[in-house]
């Protein structure tokens, strides 16, 4: 009889857990949207907090530290666009231009190449002229881009709400930084008690590791960006050297995957331009993708995140799957934050018990 009574209670208590576990996971789809905005919030106020916090060690108030950290990034990016803004615009302008032209150059080198290797086979043309056709794969490329773009921040509608969400994200960071300690206090409450020190003691980590991998990824492309420009106009691309460093620099936020796509333009260009230019062009690019791999990433990324190279590149494809193109920005640190967590709640005191016995 009593058996009976507890597999009845432990069976109700099961189902209990995996209905509120269902509607719960139900109810974060549905908020996906604010849930995304959340996660860039977080992830701009573990950014800002090292300037916060510096600020607060001189006798600043928090509340004025976060204004003026906010004021100074909005001063650096001001002035940045003030001063190379109008060039890198006029060179993409012109390079999207004459964007046909060197695709039409690349059509007839491509057709060059199949004449010299004896190509006709029927079926190999046609599956050549398909990839020829540049101009619709770079319409494709574009549409999709486009949509990726759009879906990254799930329930956006066009550019006013795009707008909306950046601000609503940089409010609530800067309402992150300066309540964060009784925002932390108020979470940590929710646990029992016994586990309150324990958690609260974790959040300065989390937003450390957090932060410091923007400021690596951030730090690197911006090195890049300006390697690249300069590589570039010493190869003789001069016309578009500081357009293309800047789109090399912006996709190398993207682990991974961005400095591929941030060299396909500086290809482009080099193949239209002829003679060694594509091989220097891709040299340089080699040379400084794998500076950032083995020498920036570690020294600036790495050893801030201590995260495996495969785990980052599981965030960023998941992050991608579920988010869109911004996935690939915010999910990796909030991996390395949730990395922090299962290091020091469960990995150290697990290897401790090993030790002990």
């Amino acid at each position: 009889m009593n058996k009976s009574r507890g597999l009845t209670s432990i069976s109700f208590s099961t189902i209990a857990l995996v209905t509120v576990t269902v509607l719960s996971m139900i109810l974060l789809w549905q908020l996906r949207g604010l849930l995304v905005i959340f996660m860039i919030s977080a992830v701009l106020a573990a950014t800002l907090a090292p300037i916060v916090d510096s600020a607060e060690k001189i006798r600043i108030p928090r509340w004025l530290a976060v204004i003026l950290a906010y004021l100074l990034i909005i001063l650096i990016f001001t002035g940045a666009g003030l001063i190379i803004g109008p060039t890198v615009i006029t060179q993409i302008q012109r390079l999207l231009q004459k964007l046909p032209t060197y695709l039409d150059v690349i059509t007839n080198l491509t057709q060059s190449l199949i004449i010299r290797f004896g190509i006709t086979e029927p079926k190999a043309l046609n599956l050549i002229d398909q990839w020829l056709d540049l101009q619709g794969l770079t319409a494709w490329a574009v549409r999709w881009s486009q949509k990726l773009i759009v879906s990254s921040l799930g329930v956006t509608k066009g550019i006013v709400g795009a707008v909306f969400n950046i601000l609503l994200s940089i409010i609530l960071s800067g309402y992150m930084l300066a309540g964060s300690t009784k925002l932390i206090q108020d979470f940590v409450s929710l646990f029992p008690s016994s586990w309150e020190q324990k958690i609260e003691a974790q959040f300065p980590f989390i937003s450390d590791r957090m932060g410091r991998y923007i400021q690596g990824r951030l730090l690197v492309s911006l090195i890049l960006g300006i390697a690249i420009s300069i590589g570039l106009k010493i190869i003789g691309i001069s016309e578009f050297a500081l357009g293309l460093g800047v789109i090399a620099g912006f996709t190398n936020l993207i682990p991974f995957f961005g400095p591929v796509f941030g060299s396909i333009p500086a290809l482009i260009v080099a193949i239209a331009q002829g003679g060694w230019t594509f091989w220097w062009v891709f040299l340089l690019f080699v040379i400084i993708q794998n500076v950032e791999t083995y020498v920036l990433d570690p020294l600036l990324v790495g050893s801030s995140v201590k995260i495996q190279p495969l785990y980052q590149l599981l965030a960023v494809l998941g992050g991608v799957q579920v988010i869109g193109i911004l996935g690939a920005l915010i999910v990796p640190p909030w991996v390395a934050g949730a990395g922090v967590v299962l290091e020091n709640l469960y990995l150290q005191p697990k290897k401790k018990l090993t030790i002990n016995n």
